[in-house]
């Protein structure tokens, strides 16, 4: 027995090295193998690598918007509603949009569907000063309107005109705005296409509209859209999209549109329309009775058309006489009456245009000085 007690304790004496040795080991295992630490705390900031000069067209559109900006406005239309409850009246935020500054005078040119239904207006200027908005006249078929500040002309900068007749598919544009409510916003893009049609808040179609994939987005309506050398263009009107949001196609109201009738607004309240003194027939009677023009149904007595010999729809007995169809305009067909205004208010007061005539199967010209309608 003690034989045996003396023979395990020589193996554990045996073996306590071979433990040791063990655990030796596997603490320098777990010393080398154990995840290095995340933290350094010798670390410092980067040091900035040179950037060199800004490229030409970054200094041109930076140089631009710090040009332009101030001339730009964001404009508030605000609706005045009664509580139901204690017949209070309530001023609420209608919606926002954009509009830029046309003269030293206070006058400030936007869309007419920003302010059209709005109680009362805010201008807010790009140094952050709010000022009330007066509607000096509206132009809707043309969705432009003019309001007028009482700011200080020396706030005032007013925006540099250029010229859309002349723009080309492909040329850079730059539209400043305030999409969303947040201002002083710039967007770049392109001319997408030129001569496009939109229709207005009257339903009458605005011609000669430029197609822009420059960001336009709700807030933006008003704004300007700009060429490389920071002139006015075009005013921001619209955009096509499913969501409301910007898909890229954007549209504008051609500047030779705005610089032509924001004058006679700021002069008369409204845009003096050129026209005939006729009324004509609903477009939808036409189509039916397979007319291809403009047909004249009354010609105001004393007018240039009345002077010239223009013939009205009239009854005969038992039947109904045609009166002249108007075919064209300065040889510019015409195929309603949407047509027809749009031809006239290419011209001014005064202009003598000629008129292409269907009269009875037989085709003539008349030329008639143009007037003031209503």
């Amino acid at each position: 027995m003690n034989n045996y007690n003396h023979d395990q304790q020589e193996k554990r004496r045996t073996l306590i090295p071979w433990l040791i040795l063990l655990l030796v080991l596997v603490s320098v295992w777990w010393y080398l193998s154990r995840p290095e630490s995340p933290h350094d705390k010798t670390a410092q900031p980067r040091s900035v690598t040179a950037r060199g000069d800004l490229a030409a067209d970054e200094k041109n559109t930076i140089d631009l918007f710090e040009s332009v900006s101030a001339s730009v406005v964001y404009i508030t239309s605000i609706e005045l509603r009664r509580s139901l409850f204690n017949l209070n009246v309530y001023e609420i935020p209608q919606g926002t949009g954009s509009g830029f500054i046309w003269d030293k005078k206070g006058k400030i040119v936007t869309n007419y569907h920003v302010i059209e239904d709005a109680s009362r207006v805010e201008v807010t200027l790009a140094d952050h000063t709010t000022w009330k908005g007066i509607v000096v006249g509206t132009a809707p078929d043309k969705d432009i309107a003019v309001l007028r500040i009482s700011a200080p002309a020396e706030k005032l900068k007013p925006i540099s005109i250029g010229e859309s007749s002349n723009l080309k598919v492909g040329q850079k544009v730059f539209a400043i705005g305030n999409p969303f409510g947040f201002d002083q916003t710039m967007t770049t893009g392109i001319v997408s296409a030129l001569n496009r049609e939109i229709k207005s808040a009257t339903g009458r179609t605005i011609q000669g509209v430029i197609q822009t994939d420059a960001a336009i987005n709700p807030g933006n309506s008003g704004g300007p859209l700009l060429d490389s050398a920071g002139r006015l263009i075009g005013v921001n009107t619209s955009i096509y999209s499913p969501s409301g949001a910007s898909a890229g196609i954007g549209f504008a109201i051609p500047v030779d549109i705005v610089n032509h009738i924001v004058p006679e607004i700021i002069r008369y309240g409204k845009v003096i329309r050129p026209g005939l003194g006729v009324s004509v027939a609903n477009e939808s009677i036409a189509k039916r009775m397979g007319i291809k023009g403009v047909l004249l149904i009354n010609i105001q007595p004393g007018t240039s058309a009345d002077k010239v010999g223009l013939r009205g729809t009239r009854r005969i007995g038992d039947e109904i006489v045609l009166g002249d169809i108007i075919e064209t305009v300065n040889r510019k067909p015409v195929a309603s009456y949407d047509d027809l205004r749009n031809e006239l208010e290419k011209y001014r007061v005064g202009d003598e245009v000629t008129l292409g005539i269907l009269r009875d199967d037989n085709r003539i010209k008349l030329k008639v000085k143009l007037e003031e309608v209503g």
